[in-house]
């Protein structure tokens, strides 16, 4: 964990919430687009969620766990708010304009509270994982275990409150499959590119989060 200034640590802190915000509210929008491919039905949001676990594991290298957990709660109410809206506005791919946030979307708001409770529990099952093995000789142990459980746990708790026995017929009657085939993806995507990118882009917030001007950069 590095030695931050309080200057420093704000900085950190904005960046790194609104990169879990913007995140989680794309992810909610994309899993409202399904998909298939090799004859499995998937969605979007496979390939754009597994960057909030790639900005986690970063928080707990720069942060430590416990600020880390701060950071997760403050990122969660704006992200839930932030996916209803969205979500209606463009609902299922469409946009419906503006007015439609003035009719409660059961839908839209089952898929918010999902990703929410999702988020909550899968992220703090990361920040454990990764704070765990962080010390590990070999460096991709802690990202690499952290991403498969916390994905994990993140996927079954999300589909399963979200689509189960939910009006939306499609997905209601495939929402194992595409859990199954979404998490496929978030491990391909997450072991095959961010696990090489974790190193890089480490070094790179380190240069841009922790040096200031006129200051060397902190060991």
């Amino acid at each position: 964990m590095l030695s931050l200034t309080a200057v420093q640590i704000r900085r950190a802190l904005v960046v790194l919430v609104s990169f879990h915000i913007l995140i989680i509210s794309a992810s909610n929008y994309l899993v409202q687009l399904p998909f298939t491919i090799f004859g499995l039905h998937t969605t979007w949001g496979a390939f754009s969620f597994p960057f909030v676990y790639l900005a986690t594991d970063l928080t707990v290298r720069i942060f430590g766990q416990e600020a880390a957990r701060k950071i997760i709660l403050k990122a969660m109410l704006p992200a839930l708010i932030i996916s209803y809206v969205i979500g209606v506005i463009f609902h299922q791919g469409g946009f419906k304009g503006f007015g439609a946030l003035a009719e409660l979307n059961t839908f839209v708001l089952r898929i918010a509270f999902a990703s929410f409770a999702a988020y909550f529990v899968g992220q703090l099952m990361d920040i454990t994982i990764f704070a765990q093995l962080r010390r590990t000789r070999s460096w991709w142990v802690a990202p690499a275990c952290s991403t498969v459980i916390g994905n994990l746990l993140d996927t079954a708790v999300f589909f399963g409150l979200a689509f189960y026995a939910s009006n939306d017929l499609f997905m209601a009657n495939n929402w194992p499959e595409i859990a199954t085939v979404d998490y496929a993806f978030k491990l391909l995507v997450s072991l095959g590119l961010f696990l090489p990118a974790y190193g890089v882009l480490l070094k790179v917030l380190e240069h841009k989060l922790v040096t200031l001007p006129g200051q060397q950069r902190f060991a």
